[in-house]
């Protein structure tokens, strides 16, 4: 695939983004000093480039509380007994299918994995690491870290504006 080159209104879109991806087209293209054809024409270029994997809501967690329970959050560190390459990615693949796993990254030096999962509960945690811990033979140590408050919850990606 070829290099996309951006220019520092790609860059200022991409960073508007990140703030507030409800923006219409129209206030967007006020914050980036272009016309909203063109900042139409723009977005869509990065999203099709594969800039812009896709738009979310972050919901509240603690004002989501009173209807659905606050859950657990738990950092999970995973050490594989075999880390060759094909192995790692097997767990990668299997762990990313999961709903409960919201973030995997692969780490060095330490753990080989930490996990970012979400439970409804105690039990349903339980069920999590059976199901991707403890049936995998290659999972040689687990080591979790329950969350008691989110302080700071972000997904930016800093850019050089």
């Amino acid at each position: 695939m070829e290099q996309m080159t951006l220019d520092a209104t790609d860059l200022h879109l991409l960073e508007q983004l990140q703030n507030d991806a409800s923006l219409s087209n129209q206030d967007l293209a006020g914050r980036v000093h272009i016309s909203p054809p063109t900042c139409l024409r723009r977005v869509k270029r990065l999203h099709e480039a594969g800039l812009i994997e896709r738009e979310i809501a972050v919901l509240s967690v603690d004002k989501l509380s009173a209807v659905a329970g606050h859950g657990l959050c738990a950092i999970v560190e995973i050490t594989l007994d075999h880390q060759d390459n094909a192995a790692l990615e097997a767990f990668e693949k299997r762990v990313a299918a999961d709903d409960a796993v919201q973030q995997c990254y692969r780490v060095s030096p330490g753990p080989d994995f930490c996990l970012v999962v979400h439970a409804a509960h105690m039990p349903d945690y339980l069920a999590l690491a059976q199901r991707l811990f403890t049936v995998d033979a290659n999972v040689r140590n687990v080591k979790t870290f329950f969350s008691v408050k989110r302080s700071k919850f972000g997904a930016r990606v800093p850019l050089p504006l």
